[in-house]
Order: structure tokens, then C-alpha cells, then sequence
């Protein structure tokens, strides 16, 4: 891509999801249970809908976050990255007890799809929606994900639509030219809603990653693991760390620190996500560090490293409660 290119027109496709995958909670008290192990609302999910929500040890740190969709009244499906599927499901499974849900690996049971732009704005019949609404699409379900926002030179602001498209195996999935993974990978940077990997365990609360501002955590349900420190942090105002996007000159990768020259000696924030720009010049990265680093600067690797130009969020953060 050159510079006067339209993203709008390249960001417009589908594309396999093969890093993520599928837990499945099937039985009687599959809501009930998920209820009471997410950061999420999952008793009054309606069948058919989806929510974004967060796995926390005791201590509020995210051990993984997911997409929750609710396929029928006893089946409930969390879409999440595959390299932390196998220690997440076995996890959730050690508070089944006797509850009447049964957990299962079902990724080879279903496909996943990302959607973008124009492909992403028809299955919902050529309107652009709300993230995390859901609609019945070829067999399956699409998910309407946060869009990808281009506000940067040279390019003019655009916001590119995004959804993930879940169905069984055997479905044939939505008709659309194909876009790389590369590309996928900076919208999913653009969007500003990143999944915890496995370099990101138990490395931040949601907060951190600014989930709450994005729907992904509800103030107002029961308890669940780490849920007093994550309710602590936002109505006691004690959240010293976000999320930013950056610009990088240089690749990054996830779970790399980033340091500040006004503190050289020690880390002040940690790469989340990291994809590079289509036309060749540089990176785009989720960046998540203390507040007062950002204000004096982030460098990649060392405080004398390559400096990271901090960008505009696409969404407005939720204020301290």
C-alpha cells in the first residue's frame, strides 16, 4: 500500500482465525457457572448475543479474555487465543465441582472468521452495529467487534467495521475476498481491543487494558475471582497504568518492556500487541504503562531505545467511579 491509498478499500475482506480458539460450556448451569468465574454478565446473556469479558486469579491479574457468545440456553462459547485455551480450560474446570456444566476444547467442532470493512457491514445487513451485537449469519453467528480507527497522517480518519463470524464446521462461511493476516492483525492494533497471550499472563487487571471502558467488566454482578481488586481500582481511583496505542519505527513484540528516560533503570510499561502498518512505514502498538511515562516518553527496549509516538485511543476511557 502507498500512501494514497484508501485503507477502506484494503481493509475490506475475510481472513481464517487459526490463533484462536474454543471452550465450550454446555449443561444446565453453563451461564450460571461463567457468571461466577468472568469479569462479565454471563446469567442475563440472551441466546444468540455476545459479550467481552475477562478470566482473573484472586488477585484481579487477567489469566485471559474472551469473547463469550451464548449459542442456546445451555451452551455458552468463549473465543480466545489457542496458546492459553489448554491452561484456561483446565483452570475453569477445577471450579466445575457440581455445578451441571461440562467444559470441552471444541475448537475442531467450530470455525472462526474475521470480517472487515464492507464484509463486516453486510452480514449485518449493511449497517454498521454496536460491538459485541450479534446476528445469526450463514449457519453460525457474527460478533460485531470494536472497528479498526485510522486517525494518522497520511491517511484521513476512517473507522473500518470488524466482526468475527463463529459457526459450526461444515458451514460455508460468508462469501468475501481475502485479506492477510497482517492485515488483520493491525486492524485488531487499531481497534484497541487486544486479547491476553501468553507473554500477557497474569501481567495486568482489566483496567490496564483498559476492558472496562471496552465492555468487557460489570460493576455491578456478584463476586468472582479478583473481583474486589478490579472494583477497587476504578471506584478507589487507584489505577496508576493504561493502555495507549503508539507508533513504533521499529517492530515490537508482545510482553517486551518499554522504558522512560525520566526513570531509565527500570521498566514503565510492557508492548501488548504489535502489527505493521501495510504500506512498509513502521509498526502500530497496544502499549500498556504507568500514566506519568507516557506523559515524559516511551522507548522500546531501553530508555536510549527507539522512541514510541503515542496515539489517539479509539474510544473515550471509562471515568473512575
Amino acid at each position: 500500500m502507498n500512501h494514497t491509498t484508501d485503507p477502506m478499500a484494503l481493509l475490506d475482506g475475510t481472513c481464517a482465525l487459526p490463533q484462536l480458539g474454543v471452550i465450550q460450556a454446555q449443561g444446565e448451569d453453563a451461564a450460571h457457572f461463567l457468571h461466577n468465574q468472568l469479569s462479565n454478565d454471563v446469567l442475563l446473556l440472551p441466546v444468540g448475543q455476545a459479550r467481552l469479558a475477562a478470566f482473573c486469579n484472586a488477585k484481579g491479574r487477567m489469566q485471559a479474555s474472551m469473547v463469550v457468545v451464548k449459542t442456546a440456553p445451555d451452551t455458552v462459547l468463549l473465543i480466545l487465543p489457542q496458546d492459553l485455551l489448554a491452561q484456561t480450560h483446565k483452570r475453569l474446570s477445577m471450579f466445575v465441582m457440581r455445578a451441571k456444566v461440562q467444559l470441552s476444547d471444541a475448537s475442531a467442532q467450530w470455525q472462526l472468521r474475521g470480517l472487515l470493512g464492507d464484509s463486516a457491514r453486510s452480514v449485518f445487513g449493511g449497517s454498521d452495529t454496536l460491538p459485541w451485537q450479534t446476528t445469526p449469519s450463514h449457519g453460525g453467528h457474527a460478533v460485531a467487534l470494536y472497528p479498526a480507527v485510522i486517525d494518522f497522517a497520511p491517511w484521513p480518519r476512517s473507522a473500518v467495521p470488524r466482526a468475527c463470524w463463529i459457526a459450526p464446521v461444515g458451514e460455508a462461511a460468508p462469501e468475501a475476498p481475502s485479506v492477510t493476516p497482517e492485515l488483520w492483525a493491525w486492524a485488531s492494533v487499531l481497534s484497541g481491543v487486544p486479547f491476553v497471550t501468553q507473554p500477557l499472563f497474569e501481567a495486568f487487571v482489566p483496567q490496564m487494558l483498559n476492558c472496562e471502558s471496552v465492555g468487557g467488566v460489570n460493576f455491578k454482578k456478584g463476586c468472582y475471582p479478583g473481583q474486589e481488586v478490579v472494583a477497587r481500582s476504578q471506584f478507589r481511583g487507584t489505577l496508576k497504568r493504561r493502555m495507549a496505542r503508539a507508533f513504533s519505527p521499529v517492530a515490537l513484540v508482545a510482553g517486551q518492556d518499554v522504558y522512560t528516560p525520566a526513570d531509565p533503570d527500570q521498566p514503565c510499561a510492557t508492548v501488548v500487541q504489535c502489527a505493521p502498518r501495510p504500506d512498509g512505514s513502521g509498526w502500530d502498538a497496544l502499549v500498556s504503562g504507568t500514566l506519568d511515562s507516557l506523559a515524559s516518553g516511551w522507548h522500546a527496549g531501553a530508555a536510549e531505545g527507539p522512541a514510541l509516538a503515542a496515539l489517539p485511543l479509539p474510544y473515550a476511557l471509562l471515568d473512575d467511579i
